[in-house]
């Protein structure tokens, strides 16, 4: 297998797009779908051939990558496009554990090689090539993918030998639910702030080096308080889906994830307010019956 492939990209929002920049810039030749179809077109000028269809975005492709909304969308878009047997399919749209396994036998069906490969990353590593992928597949196939892996990540950590397993998926519900758990913490610790009148440099200085510190906290908390909420890293909406998600498969395990749940909550209540295409940070608002003054 060459280095150099035919890599199609179904699914150019925020992550999408930037993994399809990467894969061309790499020198792997790109064929792109979005369902709107205006999203997808600013593509073109980094040489990627925009398809109107899924089944022409597919067609001649050695590596078919879904980065779709979620399950649902990937298995009916998956259906639609008819990949040729033996295409390897990489599937890097957050779903559930269940989605996956439903994937994964379409894949079967369609005797297609499928990899349940999601990734930890937002806007910024996605448009660097910096994602962590991880990635669950059978080793005898992975070397067609790797360049792909190699094109749009830091590094790839594998899970597993079978992409039906879902292990990676797993995996990065556990990472999500960190992140949104302490996206929503930086936006009520601000919001808390503002009520009770504290400047917020004074609770990052008496944090500041210690191990409740970190830049996580400090980029979105400069996304609020200097109102740099669009473009989205990771917008409200998918938060919000991704939240429920987590507390869908928690509840399915036998966890209970109150954290999650609420956090699903305000992420919802963030979007209801007008913030749904703004980045996650935006879920501070959910604090407030009306958006505050800054």
């Amino acid at each position: 297998m060459t280095d150099t492939l035919t890599t199609s990209v179904l699914g150019t929002g925020i992550m999408g797009a930037a993994i399809a920049r990467n894969l061309a810039r790499a020198g792997h030749t790109v064929r792109v779908w979005n369902r709107t179809r205006a999203k997808a077109e600013p593509l073109a000028a980094d040489g990627a051939h925009v398809a109107d269809t899924p089944a022409e975005a597919v067609r001649g492709a050695d590596v078919v990558l879904t980065m779709v909304h979620d399950g649902p969308a990937a298995l009916d878009v998956m259906r639609r496009a008819g990949a040729r047997p033996g295409t390897a399919w990489v599937q890097s749209t957050t779903a559930g554990i269940d989605a996956v396994g439903e994937l994964a036998a379409l894949a079967r069906e369609q005797q297609l090689v499928f990899f349940d490969a999601p990734v930890l990353g937002t806007r910024q590593p996605a448009e660097e090539g910096q994602l962590v992928v991880l990635a669950a597949g059978p080793s005898g196939s992975r070397d067609v993918v790797t360049p792909v892996f190699e094109a749009i990540g830091s590094r790839t950590v594998w899970t597993g030998e079978d992409g039906a397993e879902a292990s990676a998926t797993r995996l990065k519900l556990v990472a999500n639910s960190w992140v949104l758990a302490v996206t929503n913490a930086a936006g009520e610790a601000l919001a808390l702030a503002k009520g009770l009148g504290v400047e917020p440099q004074r609770f990052f200085d008496i944090i500041s080096g210690g191990p409740l510190d970190m830049g996580y906290l400090h980029a979105k908390a400069r996304a609020i308080l200097e109102d740099r909420l669009t473009p989205p890293s990771f917008a409200v909406t998918t938060a919000a889906k991704d939240a429920e998600l987590i507390v869908q498969e928690g509840k399915a395990c036998g966890v209970r994830l109150d954290v999650a749940e609420a956090g699903a909550r305000r992420f919802n209540r963030a979007a209801e307010q007008g913030h749904s295409a703004e980045d996650m940070a935006a879920a501070y608002f959910a604090s407030f019956e009306e958006t505050p003054r800054r």
